[in-house]
């Protein structure tokens, strides 16, 4: 098809466009001041009358990111949003600065406070913050700093947030997460995310591609170096992996940066360069297909209807994939391959060349993932498996369930880290029992090394996640036949036998429906009680109960927490001010007798 076909394919698909100032070029783009180019492994990018990009395509003209601008003053343009699709068909909106939070000072006490200045705040944030003073510069404009007539003085921190988009579109959008706010206008440098566990499969590869792109025009020289850039950083092996799928780390000291890139307060130093082959994705809809392409090596496949929610990925050097599911590429076709599963499809000619690859699946000895589903996996639509993440809101709204027991085992976590005595009562437990933890699976269960974990869930999607998760992490570290000892099992059917059992350790998370039923609560704890060995140890989250309640049903309060005081929530409110959760919450840590 020649490209001025592909154009007009592409410009007459309903929902090519949804902003309202793109609209007039799908109806005649040249009319409309707009221009196309293909790229030469066939993208398309289409540019607006401002002379900005407006779509981005694959060569068989699936949009893969839509941008918005707007006038700004001094005849400058701004983009006002964007939008960016997943491989799985989710779009994903970006708003530059849809995220603000604002912190008020009284200076008026400090002598001489009429002569203070925006440097002079910059200084103090500096120094309290201990980051760079180049680094508060670079965030934090004259208009983010304002000391007004009585000594009180705003500091507005900025950051661009992304939100889960219903059919492509704005309208009852859902906010994910947010970064640092960048330079849309003259991408400057990478940035750091926050609440990057909120993120759906494939945002961040997107948002960098999206990235890269307006990188590219705004420097088609390639010679503005970027760097990693946050207040502060939170350098990881993962945020590395991401950026070098389309730029390449240089260190200062040598040819292999990364050791300098995990050192928080040196990651600045590395320097990204434009990488030479990108990342690339390229969409066979009538397959819901999307494959992610280096130079000539397929790297990764999504298939948007696969209840399992996860992508197949190439195989690493020792042939080792996430979930046991494996990418191939053989004699010019694409092969998948899920343990024993295996389907084989024909490798587009529009893709261009692709290599056969060099290393083989690894065979994996004891349960799948699937296994640890006593009953089978419980069936589950691809769109929630894939989306099957914890979202917060970004205003006032209580906190769900989900995202409210996230909380609590990263503070398990942490308090076992820093407990000895704990640490080693987790250790010696055979028996495990976890109830209505859904969210926290594999972080639980690698606390210990149980002979048996009986697990009843309630969300079908989040604990096959989990599930998968687990998997992945135990099969890396050589701990394939610890899975054979755990077992999950829907709750309601399965509650009361599962309760007749004793074990040495059980986390318990109390339904939040139930949380204003004094007679499920009773009945909850006295269950909690017999299951509980007589040297067992048990940890409780749910409503806060009066000691009175623990002793009649034969426990002792070894210790109790307010689930709004932990860390991790506080933490958590430094991103969101906002943030709230359910009253009343409580960690327990109870023991019998």
């Amino acid at each position: 098809m020649a490209l001025d076909a592909r154009i007009q394919a592409l410009l007459g698909r309903p929902g090519t466009f949804v902003f309202p100032s793109n609209l007039p070029y799908a109806t005649d783009l040249a009319e409309a001041g707009g221009r196309a180019l293909r790229q030469p492994a066939g993208h398309l990018v289409l540019y607006g009358g401002h002379g900005r990009r407006i779509l981005y395509a694959d060569p068989d003209g699936q949009p893969l990111h839509e941008c918005d601008w707007e006038p700004a003053e001094g005849g400058a343009i701004r983009l006002r949003r964007a939008r960016v699709w997943l491989d799985w068909g989710q779009w994903v909106g970006i708003r530059p600065s849809g995220l603000v939070t604002s912190t008020t000072l009284d200076l008026s006490r400090k002598p001489g406070w009429q002569h203070i200045r925006p440097d002079d705040l910059r200084h103090m944030a500096a120094q309290a913050l201990r980051v760079p003073l180049s680094e508060i510069q670079f965030f934090y404009t004259d208009d983010d700093l304002r000391i007004d007539e009585r000594g009180l003085a705003t500091i507005r921190h900025r950051k661009d947030a992304f939100y889960l988009l219903d059919q492509g579109r704005f309208d009852g959008a859902r906010f994910m997460a947010c970064m640092g706010a960048m330079h849309w206008d003259r991408i400057d440098f990478l940035p750091v995310v926050e609440l990057f566990q909120s993120l759906v499969p494939g945002t961040g590869s997107a948002v960098l591609e999206l990235i890269r792109e307006l990188y590219d025009d705004q420097c088609p020289a390639g010679d503005r170096l970027l760097r990693y850039r946050g207040i502060p950083t939170y350098p990881s092996e993962a945020a590395y992996k991401l950026f070098g799928g389309f730029f390449t780390a240089r260190g200062p000291q040598g040819p292999d940066p990364f050791e300098l890139f995990m050192d928080p307060p040196r990651s600045h130093e590395v320097t990204w360069v434009p990488h030479t082959t990108p990342l690339r994705r390229y969409c066979d809809q009538p397959r819901r297909l999307c494959v992610t392409v280096r130079g000539e090596q397929a790297v990764k496949a999504t298939v948007a209807d696969d209840p399992a929610g996860l992508s197949y990925m190439a195989p690493d050097a020792k042939g080792f994939a996430p979930g046991g599911r494996g990418l191939l590429v053989e004699q010019g076709e694409l092969v998948l391959k899920d343990g024993d599963h295996e389907t084989r499809l024909a490798w587009p000619s529009s893709w261009g060349a692709v290599k056969n690859s060099t290393v083989s699946l690894m065979s994996v000895v004891g349960p799948s993932w699937r296994d640890l589903f006593a009953e089978g996996v419980p069936p589950v639509p691809p769109a929630e498996a894939f989306g099957a993440v914890l979202l917060y809101p970004e205003d006032e709204r209580e906190i769900d369930e989900l995202g409210t027991q996230a909380f609590v085992v990263d503070y398990l976590t942490d308090l076992l880290e820093q407990e000895a005595s704990l640490r080693m009562m987790i250790d010696r437990a055979k028996t495990v029992l976890i109830h209505n933890i859904d969210a926290g699976l594999t972080s639980l269960l690698s606390l210990g090394r149980a002979n048996s974990a009986l697990v009843l869930f309630r969300h079908p999607a989040h604990i096959q996640r989990q599930a998968q998760s687990l998997w992945t992490n135990w099969t890396r570290e050589g701990r394939t036949t610890d899975l054979t000892s755990v077992r999950l099992y829907q709750a309601e059917p399965h509650l009361d036998r599962a309760y007749q059992g004793r074990y040495d350790l059980i986390y318990d998370g109390v339904p939040f429906a139930q949380h204003d039923q004094p007679g499920e609560l009773v009945r909850s704890l006295s269950r909690f009680a017999a299951a509980l060995a007589p040297r067992g140890l048990g940890f409780l989250f749910g409503p806060r109960m009066p000691e009175e309640s623990h002793r009649e049903a034969g426990l002792r309060v070894a210790g109790q927490w307010p689930v709004a005081e932990l860390p991790p929530f506080r933490m958590h409110q430094t991103i969101l001010a906002k943030a709230r959760i359910k009253t009343g919450l409580t960690l327990a840590l109870l023991a019998k007798g």
